[in-house]
């Protein structure tokens, strides 16, 4: 039985029941962020609207399904940004729908509004507006999706993974 508790104990110091996102002196979150962290009460009333209320093209998300091979996303979102808390929950809807794998595939991180964190997470990969997503095969940088879409958010997710001519809504 002490062996049981000890083990108990253990696994409770080393795996923390409610790991939290750090937060800024707003109450915004700030650095690497999940799906669930977005069902706090304080993030959830925007995150369920949007993620509800979106209803994408299932045609276009069956294509982006085909062509998700050695695809990776990485994001930065604020989650004090009228376009970050529109533009998240559509991105989980469309990629979920897609089967995407988020556990492996997927790293979100939530920025302040100067569109850092303090540990620099968006050092060198020049954020200027939020969201981005960019998007990564095999390693290398494909494309970004910034902040609104151009036809819709699954036809320009779609055209970045083809490989097809895509301008971000601030790519000149």
């Amino acid at each position: 039985m002490k062996k049981i508790i000890l083990l108990l104990v253990f696994t409770i110091s080393v795996f923390p029941l409610n790991a939290q996102v750090p937060k800024d002196n707003t109450g915004d979150l700030i650095g690497y962020a999940k799906k669930s962290d977005f069902l706090q009460k304080q993030y959830k009333g925007w995150f369920e609207y949007h993620y509800k209320n979106y209803k994408p093209d299932m045609l276009v998300v069956g294509e982006i399904r085909k062509n998700l091979n050695d695809i990776s996303v990485l994001c930065f979102m604020g989650t004090w940004c009228g376009d970050s808390k529109r533009e998240t929950p559509r991105f989980y809807k469309i990629m979920e729908a897609a089967n995407f794998d988020f556990d492996k595939n997927f790293q979100l991180v939530a920025v302040n509004r100067t569109k850092s964190t303090p540990d620099n997470l968006q050092e060198g990969l020049n954020i200027i507006r939020v969201p981005t997503f960019i998007f990564y095969r095999t390693g290398a940088e494909i494309g970004r999706y910034v902040e609104y879409p151009r036809e819709s958010m699954e036809k320009d997710i779609l055209k970045i993974l083809k490989g097809e001519p895509y301008k971000h809504s601030y790519d000149r």
